[in-house]
């Protein structure tokens, strides 16, 4: 079984999969998280779904329901606007809420979010390959960037990063192993087939993932665009207890 540190084992199996709710709108909300059931227990509202104007309406009803929430707006401001922000999230209820800035913003957010929400620091996108950080002015490779902004969040007192699950073993090796690691571009492979990559560059399978040291996979498009979503997520969730147990 992998190892993990006392705090990451706690977590439960299940909720490890994150489903990625980006839609435009409630009525296609709704209808997905009736059809995911059970087969889903942590839920990420991203900026799509926060412009159509119901994003604290369905927070409730899936918190309602024991649902998780993985706030994903990557906020980015001045560190007191981003405190403001993170108090309105946790007296929401939310679990997770990521972070995209400097080391002020981030510190501002986690005293913000104190014992109610975790502080996710935005790492290195996964849309971005080598190209990409090359013309943003970035003088390393991605593992670098990702190891040198998780070593500040930890320092800063972050919950955790964001980042490709192909950063995970580096930092599994480098950095605390208590600091939780969220990677998102999760393509899963169906009827012996790997799905598409979308604006994804730097992705793995659940399974690898998981294997690596990864606490949670944020997955997005292969559930919601599966014949069959909530079978979909079954698939990973077996998947997933699968690389635990190995």
């Amino acid at each position: 079984m992998t190892e993990q540190a006392p705090g990451r084992a706690a977590i439960d199996p299940r909720d490890r999969l994150i489903f990625a709710l980006d839609v435009p709108d409630l009525e296609q909300a709704q209808a997905l998280v009736r059809t995911l059931g059970d087969s889903v227990q942590f839920y990420k509202l991203g900026l799509e779904f926060f412009l159509s104007g119901h994003y604290f309406e369905l927070l409730h009803e899936l918190k309602g329901e024991g649902k998780k929430i993985f706030a994903d707006l990557k906020l980015f401001d001045i560190p007191a606007t981003v405190a403001a922000a993170v108090r309105q999230l946790a007296g929401h209820g939310v679990d997770f809420c990521t972070v995209h800035g400097n080391d002020r913003m981030l510190a501002a957010a986690v005293e913000a979010g104190g014992d109610q929400l975790g502080v996710l620091a935005v790492t290195a996108l996964t849309s971005l390959d080598q190209g990409d950080l090359d013309d943003l002015g970035f003088a390393c490779d991605a593992e670098a960037l990702v190891l040198s902004r998780a070593r500040r969040a930890l320092e800063l007192g972050c919950a955790g990063v964001v980042s490709s699950g192909l950063e995970v073993p580096r930092l599994r090796a480098e950095i605390d192993p208590a600091l939780i690691t969220v990677p998102p571009g999760i393509r899963p492979i169906f009827n012996d087939r790997q799905s598409e990559l979308g604006d994804q560059q730097r992705v793995l399978t659940p399974g690898r993932a998981i294997a690596n040291g990864a606490d949670y996979l944020v997955v997005g498009r292969p559930i919601k665009s599966a014949e069959n979503p909530a079978a979909a997520a079954e698939a990973i969730q077996r998947e997933i207890a699968a690389a635990l147990d190995g």
